[in-house]
């Protein structure tokens, strides 16, 4: 064991998803290590425990692996349960640190974010309950690596981690083990395959689009190879460092191949995208695209269909910026409803708490408390079970569902790589005006109300403020907007647009032109548009 002498570096703040930043950042000599010291060091060392360790398979992960696991030898770590060639889905990597019981975990991965040399890495710390880190967890990180002055780190070759099997680093074992099995039995232990098994035999056509990224073993393994879908079902299912140059968020931005295909005259029966780590979802049915609000209302909905959760739920959650629709199904089910920030470890509260059982977010997110993370081919899953239980497809679905609960218009603007000064200043001039807005008429609308969200967690009575501004208009409509964590550019402001429409009528007009007011009434009373020159969004979902 080494000890190497160090100074901080500036900006190792993880946010909601750890730390991203660009790959070449991660790559200065000691930046990757002080990070990964500062996080042991204010875990309280790793001496004598077990954590896991995976990633996406992005550009400079099986280097940071071999970094990662020399430091936890030098730490003392008795075990590092490893993915097979470094890799692991996010969910993997949860399930996997909840079945071995292990202390914790580290995920490689900046999610939808796009890899290769001159792309983004990431780095995220998840806790014995399998969910990422906590804030006071995040502050002692961030707090560490102000002050770090020195890492350890042993001497030692490369690890061997392309050979399924045990060996040592040091006093520390290290277990390679198959990234894909324990994952895909849990997915077996929770849905009918039986039935899924008669769907696919009968006939019915189905295209997953793993984007080259982690989830194509996965998706191979389940649908092609368990459920019996034809061969090529699967599509990028081969994981690249660079992700073959696509960026990996499921949407219809940048899965527009599998748009394409679903909105085209041969059109197989179901879609799915998902993304880098595995643990965002985009449905589409033949000629119709599911939002992901609409999506978790779906499942929550018919989540009783579907074998593991034929008990009935416990409760659910969204965050914030993520449509009401679930609200309403939760209301007619007489569910407990969790309005929580966007994080996923928010959610991990309320699942550990025994309160909810199914969360998600509008960013592609869905998941249940199989895990303590979101779950991008669980959610593909509980669609298909859906559809063999109901016997109907996609838009059958839809349809029925927004006749029963109304529907819930629903798109998000992202303005991406904004100037962080100009962002902040076009936001906090929007707080300062915020308890003038009451009353307000524009385009049509009046503001009932105006605030910037903040959330007291019911289980541990902690604070989260900040958490984005909302602007509710009369007649359940609204516009949030709050800046992304997850970016490595610049700022990314998100705008989340909503109408509600009880029905019968109205339920089937394109969301954009059903949101048209809302849009008009917020570059009114936000000036987007006028204050950055933009012509309009960078990416619409």
């Amino acid at each position: 064991m080494t000890t190497h002498p160090t100074r901080p570096f500036e900006g190792q703040k993880p946010g909601t998803s750890g730390l991203r930043k660009k790959t070449p950042v991660f790559m200065q000599p000691g930046y990757l290590e002080n990070f990964v010291q500062s996080t042991f060091d204010a875990i309280g060392g790793v001496a004598g425990k077990t954590l896991v360790l995976g990633g996406d398979g992005r550009y400079f992960g099986v280097e940071a692996a071999q970094v990662i696991l020399k430091i936890a030898a030098a730490g003392g770590a008795a075990r590092m349960i490893v993915g097979q060639g470094s890799w692991l889905s996010t969910p993997a990597a949860s399930n996997l640190i909840r079945l071995r019981k292990a202390d914790g975990g580290i995920i490689l991965s900046a999610s939808h974010n796009p890899g290769g040399p001159d792309e983004d890495f990431g780095v995220k710390y998840n806790m014995a309950n399998g969910g990422p880190a906590p804030e006071a967890v995040t502050d002692a990180i961030f707090a560490r690596t102000q002050v770090i002055d020195s890492y350890r780190k042993l001497d030692a070759p490369d690890v061997n981690l392309t050979m399924v099997g045990e060996s040592r680093l040091g006093d520390m074992v290290v277990d390679v083990i198959d990234p894909v099995s324990a994952y895909a039995d849990m997915m077996e232990s929770i849905f009918d395959f039986k039935a899924l098994r008669g769907l696919f035999h009968e006939g019915f056509a189905m295209r997953m689009d793993s984007m080259c990224a982690i989830t194509g073993p996965y998706a191979v393994e389940i649908f092609e190879n368990r459920l019996g879908a034809a061969k090529g079902t699967v599509v990028h299912e081969q994981p690249l460092p660079d992700f073959g140059g696509m960026h990996p968020d499921p949407n219809p931005t940048w899965a527009h191949e599998l748009m394409a295909e679903m909105m085209g005259p041969d059109a197989p029966d179901f879609g799915a995208a998902s993304d880098g780590d595995g643990d965002r979802n985009m449905i589409v049915g033949r000629g119709i695209y599911v939002s992901p609000s609409d999506s978790l209302a779906v499942i929550a909905a018919n989540a009783h269909l579907v074998p593991g959760y034929a008990q009935g739920l416990k409760g659910v959650a969204r965050s914030m910026p993520t449509s009401a629709a679930v609200d309403r199904v939760a209301e007619a089910l007489k569910l407990a409803c969790y309005e929580t920030p966007t994080g996923w470890k928010f959610f991990g509260n309320l699942m550990d708490a025994g309160r909810v059982s199914l969360c998600g977010e509008e960013s592609f997110g869905t998941g249940s408390d199989h895990v303590r993370e979101k779950d991008g081919l669980w959610a593909v899953l509980m669609w298909l079970n859906i559809i063999a239980a109901r016997n109907m497809g996609v838009a059958e679905i839809m349809a029925d569902h927004w006749e029963t609960f109304g529907r819930n218009y629903y798109s998000r603007h992202d303005y991406e790589a904004l100037p962080v000064d100009q962002a902040n200043a076009m936001l906090g001039d929007l707080r300062d005006r915020l308890s003038s807005l009451k009353g307000t008429q524009v385009q049509g609308l009046v503001v009932q109300d105006a605030d910037e969200f903040s959330y007291e967690d019911p289980v541990d009575g902690s604070i989260s403020a900040h958490q984005g501004f909302r602007i509710l208009f009369e007649g359940g409509s609204r516009a949030v907007l709050r800046l992304s964590g997850t970016g490595t550019e610049g700022a990314t402001l998100r705008v989340y647009l909503e109408r509600y429409v009880a029905g019968p009528e109205g339920l089937t007009e394109d969301p954009q032109h059903a949101l048209a007011p809302i849009i008009a009434a917020t570059e009114d009373l936000v000036g987007i548009k006028a204050r950055t020159g933009r012509k309009g969004p960078d990416v619409i979902t």
